[in-house]
């Protein structure tokens, strides 16, 4: 009898220094496509257009799940610096027209969607456990007063990243599970990098992914 096929996930961040420790500590030779057993790995490169040229690419119905890990900004300093979300909505929330001093997403336009949502659920304690919370997807991060509190007149978001959305919407065209777990590195405010925890949020991030990877396996 064939031994059944085990299922396969696709990892998919944008930088190649968000999950340095995760290559170090799986011997993982340093690629931008990476083909492992149960897991592949995407090093997309920054931004919504990086994101989805290498899904393009990559993506395809082999797999059952695509994991998007990064770190984001948050909007809410409740949520506390270098802990991680499971991002469950995102939001190309800059895609639309200017109508005077209005915003008109696409949905607004009649053009399609602008927001998506992971319908992905899990009994694993490593998932279940983190906040659910909901994005942006931004081409130029936020760090101004003024269009911050816009922003937040308009989407009731916890978090911004530059690719999440971008991933969701392909893994709706293709309908394979999404799950987006993020590390917040900073808040989103007048640009303070004096404040930013980037490298404790790549180490607990890369600590959660090692530790959810041996699991699974």
């Amino acid at each position: 009898m064939e031994e059944p096929m085990r299922e396969k996930t696709l990892i998919v961040a944008a930088t190649y220094e968000e999950l340095a420790e995760t290559f170090d500590y799986f011997k993982w030779a340093k690629g931008n496509f990476v083909q492992g057993t149960l897991f592949d790995v995407i090093i997309t490169g920054v931004g919504m257009t990086a994101t989805a040229f290498a899904l393009g690419k990559h993506l395809s119905n082999d797999y059952s799940l695509v994991l998007n890990v990064g770190i984001a900004g948050s909007f809410d300093k409740n949520i506390a610096l270098a802990s991680l979300v499971n991002i469950r909505t995102d939001t190309f929330s800059e895609l639309g027209a200017e109508d005077g001093e209005s915003f008109l997403n696409l949905e607004d336009l009649g053009f399609g969607k602008c927001s998506f949502t992971s319908g992905f659920t899990s009994n694993i304690e490593l998932i279940k456990k983190l906040p659910a919370v909901s994005g942006i997807t931004v081409n130029t991060v936020h760090g101004n007063i003024r269009t911050i509190h816009n922003l937040l007149q308009k989407h009731a978001v916890q978090t911004e990243s530059m690719e999440g959305a971008a991933v969701f919407y392909a893994c709706q065209q293709m309908n394979i599970p999404v799950l987006q777990v993020r590390s917040i590195s900073n808040y989103v405010e007048q640009r303070n990098k004096e404040a930013w925890k980037i490298g404790l949020a790549i180490k607990n991030l890369n600590e959660w992914l090692i530790n959810y990877i041996n699991f699974a396996q």
